[in-house]
């Protein structure tokens, strides 16, 4: 019955039996063992009287003072499982022991659901889903409803986001060869509380010799693809920083340190900038080759092409922009090699120390963690059969996490704040909510969340420290397609996989990501170079860094030839033309590419590698270069995905900004407008070994044309 049929029947009752029951005591009762009415019914306590003002019968019990218009259930009318009466018309009428009535049955509640508790299941705890019951029912609902309206409070409801960029809903196509659990350490806040403070001061090194040999300021984000591209060859054991690796001398460092040798070219607008550029350039030129050991051939180009190009500015006072630009670029071709020469060694020098530090620093780091797991094996275990075919899953740690200790949390406004020992990361609430959706489906050895914001901690410090501490540094490395994309990309190609992400800005709860030791708990394949899938569609956005994108490209290649499975990769690549990148060559010439097309620069946009602390207005920005989408298949993919015209055309729609937005980022870390004049895009790697990375730098090979070109 409904609250007001009850309300209706109490009224009832009490006129009906208001003489009978304040001058009897019970209602007046129809004969005490009516044939209708079973022995079990009339032994709890039933029995069936009759309403004069509804002219009909109704059921009374003497012990529990119900009344019910329909004939009672046993076992379900009574105090033991219906402790609330939910289903009952209660009378007014009472004799001397109601109070005691009262009480036994408030007694019998309380009992119960104590045994209650004690054998049902309970609902694992979590820090977005405080206060949950360890049941639940109507009844119980009902019972606790003016109680949780009091602590209301207390226990809020559920965060969920007002803007939502994943759908952690579609199931994986991936389909891989089963394989053992992984070797890597199980992560703790000690160890990465020290790779922070080791990652930090290996800057300040690089930082320091820059300044110190070559008088320069360390290339922006060049310290962070150093990192990616020595994790592309890295065979040592430490997750970020590079110990085993071959060679030595990062070409990446090396080619970005010499570019900016003698001083660092920026891009330029107005005539000025461009003469003073100009001036700046020889005069340091000529500087160098006269502090350095450089042969006198090399001595005697440098200072006469730096002579005549002071001579030059002295006496032409009406040259233009481009006539600065042309002899820049002359003095360039003239000097650079002869500048080049001197500096080599030195710039070797900072690499091969660097990488040494880094290798010192691993070895430290692994010690330190070795002593944190006195059980530490390197064994998987026993190792699934490598022919079983199934669907791809998130990466298992073969060594059992130790007892990790406790991390606070607490929430300011929209951003939830994780503590450790003084050092907090922080994270909005509707990525937090994001990540304890993908633990809950990817953890299996902490089902009471005990361990989730300790995880949760060292998995935003690892990202924190791979970024790197400037003002808006790093915000390129983790850059991801935009929403609609994807959606179109899942709709139209059946693509239900990243290549390369991260908890973070994630689409899809399949992905690889670059580090499988913190990731794994959140969904991550591992890493897409150690991933070798048999058949399934993906999308690959890499971190623009030429060395990944051409470790790529052979992975891509090696894995369409081997399988006869349908696969697909569906890649999103710089269009660089100036010149034109190893990586993009290769696929298009490869015998895989079955479509290619490409989306102009200004007119499309990728969301920030800062989305899960930025704020909503900052979540995309513009891409200042084109990007070009390629599609790998074999025959079976090309077969069951074809990039018809049809859907080729649904995957630009998507990709087309829906409104103009002058006041959108155009790139992480430059200036919003156009008349201030960011860094040229910079060719040179930029990004995590699996986080979509969109951070624009440009190489000592582009053209001082493309360097110095308006904004």
């Amino acid at each position: 019955m409904s609250s007001d049929d009850q309300g209706s029947l109490k009224g009832d009752a009490s006129t009906m039996l208001s003489s009978p029951t304040s001058s009897q005591g019970p209602p007046h009762a129809l004969p005490s063992k009516p044939p209708d009415l079973p022995d079990e019914l009339v032994q709890a306590g039933w029995s069936k009287c009759w309403s004069r003002r509804e002219n009909r019968p109704y059921y009374f019990n003497k012990f529990t003072n119900q009344s019910l218009w329909e004939v009672p259930v046993l076992g379900q009318h009574d105090v033991i499982s219906d402790p609330l009466g939910l289903n009952a018309a209660t009378s007014d009428g009472s004799d001397g022991n109601s109070g005691l009535r009262k009480r036994r049955i408030s007694e019998d509640q309380e009992s119960n659901t104590v045994k209650r508790a004690k054998v049902e299941p309970t609902t694992p705890i979590s820090p977005n889903t405080p206060g949950v019951k360890p049941w639940s029912s109507a009844q119980d609902e009902k019972q606790v409803a003016q109680a949780n309206a009091v602590n209301q409070a207390a226990t809020p409801a559920p965060y969920k986001p007002s803007v939502i960029y994943w759908d952690l809903d579609i199931q994986t196509n991936a389909v891989i060869r089963e394989h053992p659990p992984a070797t890597h350490l199980p992560p703790h806040p000690e160890i990465e509380l020290q790779r922070a403070q080791l990652v930090t001061k290996l800057r300040q090194h690089y930082q320091e010799l820059c300044h110190q040999r070559e008088g320069i300021d360390p290339p922006r984000e060049s310290f962070n693809r150093w990192l990616l591209e020595r994790k592309v060859i890295d065979k040592g054991l430490d997750p970020l920083l590079p110990s085993d690796c071959e060679p030595i001398i990062s070409p990446s460092m090396f080619r970005e340190v010499m570019n900016d040798i003698p001083i660092r070219l920026s891009r330029i607008k107005y005539k000025e900038e461009a003469r003073k550029l100009l001036f700046k350039y020889a005069e340091a030129a000529k500087k160098m080759i006269d502090s350095r050991n450089a042969s006198p051939e090399s001595r005697k180009v440098v200072k006469w092409n730096a002579e005549d190009t002071m001579n030059w500015l002295r006496r032409d006072h009406s040259a233009s922009k481009e006539d600065y630009m042309d002899r820049l670029e002359h003095l360039r071709q003239q000097c650079g090699p002869h500048v080049a020469a001197v500096a080599k060694d030195s710039v070797e020098g900072i690499c091969s120390k660097i990488y040494q530090l880094s290798a010192e620093y691993s070895r430290r780091l692994r010690q330190a963690h070795l002593s944190l797991l006195p059980d530490a094996t390197t064994d998987s275990g026993g190792s699934p059969s490598q022919t079983r075919l199934v669907y791809c899953y998130p990466v298992r740690l073969a060594q059992a996490s130790p007892p990790l200790p406790r991390v606070e949390l607490h929430f300011e406004n929209d951003v939830a704040c994780l503590r450790f020992k003084g050092e907090m990361v922080k994270v909005n609430r509707g990525h937090f909510s994001k990540l304890e959706l993908l633990y809950r489906y990817s953890c299996i050895d902490d089902s009471r969340f005990e361990k989730f914001l300790t995880r949760i901690w060292c998995l935003l410090k690892r990202y924190q420290v791979m970024f790197g501490s400037g003002a808006n540094e790093g915000l390129g490395l983790q850059g991801a397609l935009p929403v609609p994309v994807f959606e179109a990309l899942n709709r139209q190609f059946g693509v239900s996989f990243e290549c390369f992400a991260s908890p973070l800005n994630c689409y899809f709860k399949q992905f690889c990501s670059a580090f499988p030791d913190t990731d794994g708990f959140f969904g991550s394949r591992g890493t897409f170079l150690s991933f070798s899938p048999v058949s399934g569609s993906f999308e690959a956005n890499p971190p623009f860094c030429e060395e990944l994108m051409l470790a790529m490209v052979t992975h891509f290649e090696d894995l369409l030839d081997r399988s006869t499975e349908p696969l697909s990769f569906i890649v999103f690549v710089p269009e660089w033309r100036d010149p034109v990148t190893p990586a993009l060559t290769r696929m298009e010439e490869s015998r895989f590419l079955r479509h290619q097309l490409k989306v102009p620069a200004y007119e499309h946009e990728y969301r920030s590698g800062s989305q899960h602390i930025c704020k909503r207005e900052e979540m995309s920005y513009r891409a200042v270069h084109g990007t070009a989408v390629l599609f790998l298949q074999n025959d079976a993919g090309f077969a069951k995905w074809t990039p018809s015209p049809e859907r080729v055309s649904e995957l630009l729609a998507a990709y087309r900004l829906p409104s103009p937005r002058p006041s959108s980022m155009t790139s992480p870390g430059s200036a919003p407008s156009a008349d201030s004049a960011p860094r040229a895009p910079d060719r040179t790697p930029s990004g995590v070994m699996s986080t979509g990375n969109h951070d624009n730098n440009n190489n000592n090979s582009s053209s001082l044309q493309e360097k110095m070109a308006v904004v």
